[in-house]
């Protein structure tokens, strides 16, 4: 069995009760997360494709013929994502669909293809990651369909006990990015900083605070080591607005730039620098793209930077929470704000988020930890 014998149910009902507005048309690399994922799905030769959503409407509609789907409307309100199963099934040809929901940005279906391999008659395949079941990336035989039915017609919406309640199968897969689910505006902040790095040379992270002294370097020091272990390569960028001078006097360089030179070069056997005069002060990104031999790139920054960022907080200052900050470290509690919250001193959490945010474009299929 292969994705050509199979259908597709993208289960979409629209509610997005955390987020806070419909998760489905917020915008993740020029266009809405809905579809980005329709697209996503359009390129692969599944027989029959499904949008499964609430209630129809002409943008719905749209999207639909531009990548080949056709919309199934749920016969019960706020049923939960098991009635958009169940939407998707009552109207299968196919005897398995493969059901997404489409707050899986991230999803590979190179990573699901093992779920086919997999089936042997039972009537729900479901993927299992970190000891974690995810049964809105799984497999199901329209045979469930009476059992659904019964579920739903008790007010009982928990696909766990349906899928209990027949013959099932559940899959092991390597940890993996792919199941990341878009749930609130903090979880959404991570998956733009995370797309926002796939696009550049090498992936970047700002580390910034409202006011000196707040740890910066000392945060980025004791985040390298972990980092490394991890088997990446880190390149750091200060930005500092004090001046500096690497040079001592008397030196070749020092010399060098005494009589005048705008640039200066120093190459080693173990490495160079390069010290370069500029009328104004040169942009932090451009700079971390000159740095060779990296995987990624820390950018220390007062007040300011790229996303995604990391804002530090240790009781001095107003905390930073702009639109390219993707979470806080903070010595203190902050309430309700739109991005995630961890210790100042959790430096094993920065180092998994890191990882996160600066994934290559392959660790979607082999990731080292589902992030959540």
């Amino acid at each position: 069995m292969d994705f050509q014998d199979i259908g597709i149910m993208i289960v979409a009902g629209g509610r997005s009760l955390r987020m806070g507005r419909d998760k489905r048309f917020l915008e993740l690399d020029g266009c809405s997360m809905l579809e980005r994922l329709l697209k996503k799905t359009a390129a692969i030769p599944f027989r029959e494709r499904y949008l499964c959503g609430a209630a129809e409407s002409a943008e719905l509609s749209a999207l639909c013929s531009a990548y080949g789907f056709t919309f199934v409307a749920d016969s019960r309100s706020a049923a939960g994502p098991l009635e958009g199963i169940r939407s998707g099934l009552a109207h299968l040809q196919t005897d398995y669909a493969l059901a997404v929901s489409c707050d899986m940005p991230l999803v590979s279906y190179d990573l699901l293809r093992v779920l086919l391999t997999a089936a042997n008659g039972e009537l729900a395949i479901i993927p299992v990651v970190g000891g974690r079941r995810q049964p809105l990336a799984g497999i199901y035989h329209r045979q469930i369909l009476p059992v659904m039915e019964a579920a739903l017609s008790r007010g009982d919406n928990k696909i766990g006990l349906v899928i209990e309640q027949v013959p099932h199968k559940f899959v092991e897969l390597a940890d993996s990015d792919a199941f990341f689910n878009v749930n609130t505006p903090a979880d959404f902040r991570l998956v733009q900083g995370r797309l926002l790095n796939a696009q550049r040379p090498v992936p970047l992270l700002t580390i910034s605070a409202p006011q000196s002294n707040t740890g910066k370097t000392t945060f980025i020091e004791r985040l390298i080591p972990c980092l490394k272990a991890q088997g990446l390569r880190v390149g750091v960028v200060k930005g500092d607005c004090h001046g500096y001078d690497v040079d001592e006097e008397g030196k070749d360089s020092w010399r060098f730039r005494q009589a005048g030179a705008a640039g200066v070069a120093v190459v080693s056997p173990q490495g160079y620098f390069i010290q370069q005069q500029t009328e104004k002060r040169a942009n932090l990104v451009d700079i971390a793209g000159r740095l060779a031999d990296v995987d990624v790139v820390l950018i220390e920054s007062r007040n300011h930077g790229n996303m995604p960022k990391l804002s530090l907080w240790r009781g001095l200052g107003e905390l930073l929470v702009d639109e390219d900050t993707v979470a806080v470290f903070s010595s203190g509690e902050h309430g309700e704000i739109p991005v995630r919250q961890y210790d100042i001193d959790d430096i094993a959490g920065a180092a998994k988020l890191v990882q996160f945010l600066c994934a290559p474009s392959g660790k979607d299929i082999e990731g080292k930890g589902a992030f959540q």
